[in-house]
């Protein structure tokens, strides 16, 4: 494994009760890199976390975390990554300091109070220290829980869905603390379904089904889907939209705010089904690269297709 690759698996596969959850994963993640796993809800994103830090053994494959083997060597990968969860676990009982505190005796972090007082400036808790958990807005939990995961100077994050449920500028204020310790030169693997997440990911890989579907940086994945886009505006869109959605060669029809995505990835066939509506003089068309949400709409229409 090179010393650039943070993460480097092959053909992970678990089952539960019988059913696949993850299908042959299969996936290199650079040191300093933020990957995106992306996925609707039940695609595997979690279970593929837990199996690259060591919270499961995966029933086939094989590979490495931070030059671990993801089978053998868990206790050692464990020690050397930080994993955020879906809900918040710290104690709502204690107040931030305490929390951190907390966690810093439990890693057995050297100099525990100098460490925990910088995690509460960077993080920007300061000033909330003596507060509650329990009584943080879902924003600053979200702070309060990078800034234990961190605490022990992880290379590795795991971050499984953290921004579920915050406000857009909480979001925002939060991946720019991921940037930040990107360029620090840690790792990042953070599963999201949010598109504008998405694009702030060097690298990312889409799941449906167990399955990764694509994978490469955001401008790559829109341009391999062979996806031709059209936005239209104008009056009557819904009226439009229910005319169009079924034609030839249109494979969705979506609203963004006062617009309409029209997509197919017959590009001929999808203009032949447009022209009659081109020359409208109460619409306007505009020939468009396909946004990632167009991309992904279109991979889990055609894998639940395949799953059918």
């Amino acid at each position: 494994m090179s010393m650039d690759v943070a993460i480097d698996v092959h053909g992970l596969t678990k089952s539960f009760d019988g059913k696949r959850v993850v299908n042959n994963l299969t996936l290199q993640v650079s040191r300093g890199e933020i990957f995106g796993f992306l996925g609707p809800n039940g695609s595997g994103k979690t279970t593929s976390i837990r199996m690259l830090c060591g919270l499961l053994i995966p029933d086939a494959g094989s590979g490495r975390c931070l030059d671990y083997d993801v089978i053998r060597e868990t206790a050692q990968i464990k020690r050397e990554i930080g994993y955020m969860t879906q809900r918040f676990s710290l104690y709502e009982d204690l107040s931030v300091r305490e929390n951190l505190d907390f966690v810093a005796r439990i890693y057995g972090v050297p100099n525990r109070a100098k460490v925990v007082a910088a995690a509460l400036e960077r993080l920007g808790l300061a000033h909330r220290r003596d507060q509650l958990a329990g009584t943080l807005s879902g924003g600053w939990k979200q702070r309060l829980a990078l800034a234990a995961t961190t605490l022990h100077n992880p290379k590795l994050l795991l971050l499984d869905e953290p921004t579920a449920g915050v406000d857009p500028k909480a979001r925002r204020d939060f991946w720019l603390a991921i940037h930040q310790l990107a360029a620090e030169g840690i790792t990042v693997l953070v599963s999201t379904h949010y598109m504008d997440e998405a694009e702030r990911c060097h690298r990312l890989a889409y799941l449906s089904y167990g399955q990764i579907l694509t994978q490469g940086t955001p401008s790559e994945v829109a341009a391999g889907s062979g996806l031709a886009t059209w936005i239209v505006t104008g009056t009557a869109l819904m009226q439009l939209a229910e005319t169009l959605q079924g034609l030839p060669g249109v494979a969705q029809v979506v609203p963004f705010g006062g617009a309409l995505h029209v997509s197919g990835s017959d590009t001929a066939q999808l203009d032949a089904a447009l022209e009659p509506f081109q020359s409208r003089s109460d619409l306007s068309w505009t020939r468009a690269e396909p946004s990632l949400e167009d991309v992904f709409i279109q991979l889990v229409s055609a894998a639940g297709e395949r799953a059918a």
